[in-house]
């Protein structure tokens, strides 16, 4: 008999087991209740019965109750392994979304998903969860001002992975600044009456953005200008034991 025919797709434990697999935040035994129409209380249960059988069993991930929610976990005696899992994922295969998210995490930590949404301008809730998955960000706490909203920051493992000792080695988003030598680049390329004219205007775009840059608008353009330095930057160290209880990958 197929495996697929001894399921019940009505079964409670099973669908509780199913949403927590797909889910990258912590979910309340009431919110996983309305989903497949019990009580709250029998929800709670179940949870609880699903905790101490993945106990009991010595599975590779554990049932937790934070933050007023459930979330599975990989447990913590096999955190060298998901740690050496981890680190053999290849940055370099980071989409630009994926870069441009990263980016903005890592100069405006610690950020919400609106926050970051704000600077993109689209949004990156897929995009942050699979950060969250590689190990490259993580929840580093909740923002009482705007309803509990998880705050994202760094980890280990984007240091190690980007080549970065801590936080202060992200490259100055100063230098990305135009300066005069870029002005006076442009001069040595550029001659006649029609170009001088566009090169007055190109003068005056990149005082514009000098300005910007001294502006918290500014912040967001230099770190979307860093993510050149961010993407090839080498990382090839090993890195020092923070993945015990990083989720579970979905």
């Amino acid at each position: 008999m197929n495996t697929l025919d001894t399921l019940e797709s009505d079964s409670p434990k099973g669908a509780l087991e199913a949403m927590l697999l797909v889910s990258s935040d912590p979910v309340s035994a009431s919110a996983l209740a309305r989903v497949i129409r019990i009580a709250p209380g029998e929800a709670a249960s179940l949870l609880a019965e699903l905790k101490v059988e993945y106990e009991e069993a010595n599975r590779g991930f554990q049932l937790r109750e934070v933050a007023g929610g459930w979330r599975l976990f990989t447990h913590p005696a096999y955190h060298e392994q998901v740690e050496s899992f981890v680190m053999s994922w290849d940055t370099q295969k980071l989409s630009q979304a994926a870069l441009e998210t990263l980016s903005v995490i890592a100069y405006h930590q610690p950020a919400t998903r609106e926050a970051v949404r704000g600077i993109r301008g689209v949004n990156s809730d897929g995009v942050i969860s699979s950060l969250v998955d590689k190990g490259l960000i993580r929840e580093v706490g909740r923002d009482a001002e705007r309803g509990q909203a998880i705050l994202y920051g760094t980890t280990n493992v984007f240091l190690e992975k980007f080549g970065l000792r801590s936080l202060r080695d992200l490259p100055d988003l100063e230098q990305f600044a135009p300066d005069e030598e870029s002005k006076r680049f442009i001069r040595e390329r550029l001659s006649g009456g029609a170009i001088s004219s566009t090169l007055e205007q190109t003068e005056e775009d990149l005082e514009e953005e000098r300005e910007l840059l001294d502006t918290s608008e500014g912040e967001d353009l230099r770190a979307q200008s860093a993510l050149d330095a961010l993407s090839g930057a080498d990382g090839t160290a090993v890195r020092g034991g923070e993945t015990a209880g990083d989720r579970l990958d979905a």
